[in-house]
């Protein structure tokens, strides 16, 4: 015979004397993962061949932080030029004129379908089918020339090939979050009397901005690990720097682990940086984390 509990005696029930729910697999995880990182703890101390002295000796060394500062630059850089043009090109591709649409559509797939070490090359590369790059009216007269080996260093054609690659991922990105916002605000704003920049700026960017930082804050670091495809092009990045070094040295598994620590410092910085400003944009709304484990 089953009985059924009611109301009243689910009310005798004293819930500061109930216990969590046993979960074993939980503490067979943790234990499987408590072993397997102090295995790799194990071998990452005890193994000669890392050459940890080396690795302290080179890891402030003025070339390799000269390296580091320029991959930062080049990241900072290339991702101010990148956003301001994937902005205007987000903007192209939402416009009611058709031309300026499609060629805002066909920049981005073009940009996006080229792999970013080609187009380092290609712009490094210029020279051979524009020996001179000059200023002037199309089909005209020619006001200044300049020879595009003086034009084209490793430096600019670095901050070009990532900064062209780089606005075609935030065009789409930041369309995104345009079109996340929802039509309403855009009406409401126009009501009130806003131009169209007002109510960009003021209405619909800081709404976006919401959907746009995370997936910036991607693209940002993806970028500052891309900064290493520029070694091929003979720029002087953190990757070149301690290529230089092991070249000398033949010292290849400590010397990539000095790039690793630093790549890893300026990520983690990064990525705090990139909370920070998703939980200002993010202020009034729910967070879901760790629901869907619940």
């Amino acid at each position: 015979m089953t009985t059924t509990a009611t109301p009243h005696d689910l009310g005798h029930v004293d819930v500061a004397t109930a216990r969590p729910r046993p979960r074993p697999w939980r503490w067979l995880l943790g234990a499987l993962i408590a072993v397997g990182l102090a295995q790799v703890a194990w071998f990452v101390t005890h193994n000669p061949r890392f050459e940890w002295p080396v690795v302290a000796e080179y890891l402030f060394d003025p070339n390799v932080l000269a390296g580091l500062g320029t991959s930062v630059l080049l990241t900072v850089v290339a991702m101010l030029a990148g956003s301001v043009l994937g902005v205007l090109l987000a903007l192209g591709q939402l416009a009611d004129f058709g031309p300026v649409r499609w060629v805002c559509t066909l920049y981005i797939g073009l940009f996006r379908g080229i792999p970013p070490l080609v187009q380092l090359l290609f712009w490094f590369n210029l020279a051979y089918l524009l020996p001179r790059l000059s200023i002037g009216v199309p089909f005209g007269p020619t006001f200044g020339s300049w020879s595009t080996n003086d034009l084209i260093t490793p430096l600019t054609a670095a901050l070009i090939g990532l900064t062209l690659h780089e606005a075609a991922y935030m065009a789409e990105i930041v369309r995104a979050g345009i079109l996340s916002v929802d039509p309403g605000q855009r009406d409401a704003a126009m009501a009130m009397g806003f131009t169209g920049g007002q109510t960009f700026l003021r209405v619909v960017l800081p709404q976006a901005m919401r959907v746009i930082i995370p997936p910036s804050g991607s693209q940002f670091i993806s970028l500052l690990k891309g900064t290493s495809l520029v070694s091929v092009i003979a720029m002087t990045d953190l990757l070149h720097a301690v290529q230089t070094v092991y070249n000398q040295t033949y010292q290849i598994v400590p010397m990539l682990i000095v790039a690793c620590f630093w790549y890893l410092v300026v990520v983690t910085a990064l990525s705090f940086l990139q909370q920070r400003l998703e939980r200002r944009f993010g202020r009034g709304q729910r967070s879901t984390r760790g629901e869907w484990l619940a």
